[in-house]
């Protein structure tokens, strides 16, 4: 893969351009954007600053994260609260993801998406109110582990750090996650199934693989 640097400004108004002249491969009237990162990438900060690069150009956007869609702590912690495969596969409550926020999105849908369901940290239902994205709105999801669910994503960026980097800069209370995400990597291939994919080794100096042929 070829790495151009690039600022997150820069990319953050590329990504604003390439979305401008994007259309929704199933017809939908919203368009659905993954940023895609382990923790340690901070993938909340490009999905946020992203949606108001958006909404700077007239463009209504919201911003989902997956924290807000992880199971009860009784299904998350069945196998102990330190295993790497049960946060690999159990943890994301893909079927909430799926009806609260994606089927809503769909053509012909009500654009009425929840902004979360559950506080992993009280683990009860967070009681949002629904919101409604308008025609022509964008929904930008940002999380781990996100992609290969079959979402119906019309623009997916991944933010990558290599093996030594994640070790190095995934916070040491978290440390035991690091084992899935080369499970990740090795099981959905998360650089190939991206239409753009940032290095993000070091967070001060980024590099991007500009976008694929079918993004």
């Amino acid at each position: 893969m070829q790495w151009e640097a690039i600022s997150w400004t820069r990319l953050t108004e590329a990504l604003a351009e390439r979305i401008a002249g994007t259309e929704a491969e199933d017809g939908s009237p919203w368009l659905r954007v993954a940023v895609d990162g382990a923790p340690a990438t901070r993938p909340a900060e490009p999905a946020r600053n992203l949606a108001e690069e958006l909404r700077a150009r007239g463009r209504p956007a919201t911003v989902i994260g997956t924290g807000g869609f992880l199971r009860p702590a009784s299904l998350r912690y069945e196998y102990g609260r330190q295993d790497a495969d049960a946060y690999y596969d159990l943890w994301l409550d893909t079927g909430a993801l799926h009806r609260e926020v994606f089927a809503p999105l769909e053509p012909g849908g009500s654009g009425r998406v929840l902004p979360d369901l559950w506080d992993p940290v009280a683990d009860r239902t967070t009681r949002s109110p629904y919101v409604t994205v308008p025609p022509g709105g964008v929904v930008i999801v940002h999380g781990p582990l996100l992609l290969g669910h079959w979402f119906p994503f019309d623009l997916s960026v991944h933010l990558r750090m290599s093996p030594a980097a994640l070790a190095r800069r995934t916070d040491a209370a978290e440390a035991w996650t690091v084992p899935a995400f080369a499970r990740y990597a090795d099981e959905v291939r998360p650089e190939a199934a991206a239409q753009v994919v940032v290095r993000a080794d070091d967070p001060r100096h980024p590099a991007w693989s500009g976008f694929t042929a079918d993004a």
